[in-house]
């Protein structure tokens, strides 16, 4: 599962040497067994970052997106709902930080949403503004890695 606009797709690699490091971190690891926190796969080029959490209704959350990292949200245990929208057509609501490569952006007009279940993936470029770690119904305990993989 990928989801992106379909111009993103000449402009990336989905299966270049970062991202395939990416791909095989989660099929060759136990992440079930992963605590929380920074896992290193190739220093700043390619991480883990382990997450276990309460989802949230979407109304508590804004949509993030970055500009040098791609995100792809793996769902090890429970559900997750998350939103995918076009960066440019959403309104940042506090400067991006670019020492973090992180910005927060208001609810856009429309926006894509997927169920993400054990074992399933969603891949952000940095053209896709995304919103995780919602709740279908009622909120419920997540875990999930998003593994970061650097695009330059």
């Amino acid at each position: 599962m990928l989801a992106t606009h379909l111009n993103t797709v000449d402009k990336y690699d989905f299966l270049s040497g970062r991202l395939r490091k990416a791909y095989e971190f989660l099929r060759t690891t136990d992440l079930a067994a992963l605590e929380p926190g920074l896992h290193q796969i190739d220093g700043e080029k390619v991480f883990a970052n382990v997450q276990e959490f309460i989802t949230i209704t979407q109304a508590e959350k804004h949509f993030e997106a970055h500009r040098r990292y791609a995100d792809i949200h793996y769902v090890i245990s429970g559900e997750e709902l998350l939103g995918v929208a076009p960066v440019s057509e959403l309104t940042p609501i506090s400067e991006f930080d670019e020492e973090t490569d992180f910005g927060l952006y208001d609810d856009p007009k429309r926006c894509s949403w997927v169920v993400l279940h054990p074992g399933e993936l969603v891949v952000t470029m940095p053209e896709d503004a995304h919103k995780p770690g919602c709740s279908l119904a009622d909120p419920m305990l997540l875990k999930k890695v998003c593994v970061k993989v650097r695009l330059d």
